[in-house]
């Protein structure tokens, strides 16, 4: 009996201590884990508590500044005054914005849009009501705030246009990101972020943006900020310095304020800087900070006028005469002409029986190049180009920046069109006519340029370098800078003592008796200008027309159907610096309208350039009067 009891004891005491063993195993493991927890991970588990409770939120960087090319600003971030509303605050929020109306404006439809936005979103969530509170709207909110419950008047930043319209169509504007330009980019998707839509604005838009801060702010289970634990601001955006002068631009704005459509283009041939570019009529790019209204977009894109172009590089304009000095070049290297060489111009020229007319009725008699440039005859490019061909045309006109791309720093820019055979046949199945030859010749038919492309032709021409035009003095990228100051243009691999022939024509244009522009000639000394005017026609003149009424004035014809009026031109005549092209859309004669303004847009920059202290404003307005259009200036020029 003593030794079942016995056995039944150790038994006992076994299982006792195997039980107590694996107990003891069990919360070793617990306590080695706990261990392991709460001291091993424990910054690991401290940050996932802490991301439980702490929201990392994204600061808007400042956008980056632009200036003009001496460091006045033209693109600038102002401080801006925008009023929210909280829900739970405002409890009745109708009534809350009845009574704001009454203080400062509120259309019913902003109300209504809050409204929605407010039924939207969660009812600590602030929603903005208006945006771009002047000073004194923001102290009357104030002052009336206990009757206000809910409203919120908070401080930010927006885009800012001090020149307004002077610069709207190389600056652009700034506006809220669209549903098809999210890319992922969270700073994209910040409440009221603004991106470049159009101009520098655009191109430049990532080195622009900056790079965002962090916020991090104590939230509870709801997401409602409890309070600010910790902030970081963004870096801002490059500063980016255009090549425009502010002063010069302003000038070729005004020049061209008292036309329906126009545009102007100046540059410094030895570097290809832009020192101004202007487009008429002009906007307000300020109207797109924070949201044009659809009255006053709507009245933009419906003006005939086409504000919103920058017509300098998306109008494309048959160049008229300004193209001969490619015909005439093109003839110089092809051999098949010297500059001596004369042809007889009766006022027209037969091909099969098609006669094209010259612009001078009775003809010019026997015409140099010299004399047929600066009497701008037709019957002499007929001749050439009936010896060259379109193809050795083409490839001048190509060598000195028409029908491509100049790569200028502006979004959509057009190539314009030089024809060749193979074009005609592969975009029109047809093939090419003699006398779409000789149409070519004279700047018509299908040939277009842009007035940047009529500049760059210019400067090339009086450099004998491959000229290539931009609007920021270093290239720009959200990477860093990185100067333009030691890059030199290749040479046009033209004959130097062809170039200097085509000079000395457009001299002749401007500076010599009968020349089709001597009227507007500069007659300062040490500012002469050179240049080659020209008038495109918008319209066919039947022969009916010629041989009944005659050839209508521009002045009896509508508006649209008038001729466009161009100049192109470089001065100083003796040591070149600046080239310039002026067309004035259905303007009528390029001698008596777009010549007076290059004229007075090259004066006023050589001033700004020499600041010599005898020349004024007053000069400029007194030789402008001597330029009025005139039936005489029609006359002499193609």
């Amino acid at each position: 009996m003593w030794h079942r009891d016995s056995d039944r004891y150790r038994m006992f005491t076994r299982r006792a201590l195997m039980l107590g063993a694996g107990q003891g195993i069990l919360l070793t493991g617990l306590a080695a884990r706990m261990y392991y927890l709460q001291v091993m991970e424990s910054d690991r588990y401290r940050v996932l508590a802490d991301e439980n409770r702490i929201s990392h939120r994204l600061l808007p960087p400042p956008r980056g500044l632009i200036t003009d090319r001496f460091g006045a600003p033209v693109a600038v971030n102002r401080q801006n005054y925008h009023i929210m509303i909280v829900r739970e605050q405002a409890q009745d929020v109708r009534r809350t914005l009845e009574i704001l109306g009454q203080i400062i404006e509120l259309g019913p439809d902003t109300i209504e849009r809050v409204e929605r936005d407010v039924a939207r979103r969660r009812s600590f969530v602030p929603v903005t009501v208006r945006d771009n509170l002047t000073w004194e709207e923001v102290a009357r909110v104030g002052v009336n705030a206990p009757d206000l419950p809910g409203l919120i008047i908070d401080a930010g930043r927006s885009r800012d246009y001090p020149e307004g319209p002077h610069l709207a169509h190389t600056l652009g504007y700034v506006a809220a990101v669209s549903e098809k330009e999210l890319t992922g980019d969270p700073l994209l998707e910040l409440p009221g972020f603004r991106i470049g839509k159009s101009g520098i604005e655009k191109v430049y838009d990532l080195a622009l943006r900056g790079s965002a801060g962090t916020s991090q702010v104590e939230v509870n289970a709801l997401g409602r900020v409890i309070r600010e634990l910790d902030r970081e601001e963004g870096d801002s955006g490059n500063t980016v310095v255009m090549t425009l002068d502010l002063e010069l631009q302003r000038y070729a704005n005004q020049r061209l304020s008292n036309k329906e459509s126009a545009s102007a283009v100046v540059l410094d041939i030895h570097n290809g800087e832009v020192l101004a570019m202007a487009s008429h009529p002009t906007y307000d790019p300020n109207a797109f900070t924070n949201g044009i209204s659809h009255k006053l977009w709507n009245s933009l894109v419906n003006n005939e006028y086409a504000p919103l172009s920058n017509k300098a590089v998306t109008g494309t304009y048959a160049p008229g005469s300004t193209f001969k000095m490619c015909v005439a070049l093109a003839g110089l290297e092809a051999g098949v002409v010297t500059a001596n060489q004369r042809f007889f111009c009766p006022g027209h020229l037969d091909l099969g029986n098609a006669r094209f007319h010259c612009w001078k009725r009775g003809g010019h008699g026997w015409v140099d190049m010299h004399d047929s440039m600066k009497h701008s005859c037709d019957v002499y490019y007929y001749e050439i180009s009936q010896k060259i061909g379109i193809d050795r045309i083409a490839a001048m006109a190509n060598k000195l920046g028409l029908g491509e791309l100049t790569g200028i720093d502006l979004p959509n820019e057009r190539s314009g069109l030089i024809p060749t055979k193979d074009w005609k046949e592969i975009q029109l199945g047809k093939r090419w006519q003699g006398g779409e030859t000789l149409i070519s010749s004279i700047g018509q038919g299908y040939v277009l340029a842009t007035p940047l492309q009529l500049a760059t032709m210019v400067a090339r021409i009086a450099s004998g370098k491959a000229v290539k035009p931009h609007l920021t003095r270093d290239h720009v990228t959200a990477e860093g800078i990185t100067s333009r100051a030691n890059e030199e243009f290749p040479e046009l691999q033209v004959n130097r003592a062809h170039l200097a022939r085509i000079r000395d024509g457009m001299n002749g244009v401007t500076n010599e008796l009968r020349g089709t522009a001597h009227r507007s000639r500069i007659d300062i000394k040490g500012m002469e200008m050179a240049g080659k005017t020209g008038t495109s026609q918008v319209r066919r003149i039947t022969m009916r027309e010629r041989q009944t009424t005659g050839v209508l004035d521009n002045n009896d014809l509508p508006w649209k159907y008038r001729d466009h009026a161009l100049f192109v031109a470089f001065a100083p005549v003796d040591n070149p610096r600046y080239a310039c092209a002026v067309v004035v859309d259905h303007g009528g004669s390029g001698s008596g309208i777009a010549a007076p303004i290059a004229r007075d847009i090259l004066i006023k920059a050589q001033e700004l350039k020499s600041a010599r202290p005898g020349i004024s404003a007053a000069n400029i307005q007194s030789t402008a009067q001597l330029s009025h259009p005139s039936q005489t200036d029609r006359e002499e020029e193609g």
